[in-house]
């Protein structure tokens, strides 16, 4: 299991909009996730804030239904 306490950290980012989102996301949801999901909540983390900022907000297509997924609940 990986360190809640570490995520948290990684999900302060360098825009009060992308901590908002991330945070809400991992207080909310991330526990309830699979595996999968979990995993793929820690890939996006380990993005540069721009490429995460361009999927959240400008609605990237993804070629991973568990991303597209994922990146609607985080930003709902």
């Amino acid at each position: 299991m990986v360190n809640l306490a570490k995520l948290q950290w990684q999900c302060r980012r360098g825009t009060q909009e992308l901590d908002l989102l991330l945070q809400r996301y991992l207080e909310t949801q991330y526990i309830l996730a699979d595996k999968e999901e979990q995993a793929c909540f820690i890939e996006l983390l380990a993005l540069e804030d721009d490429v995460l900022i361009s999927l959240l907000f400008n609605a990237d297509v993804v070629s991973s239904k568990t991303k597209q997924v994922l990146l609607g609940k985080i930003r709902s």
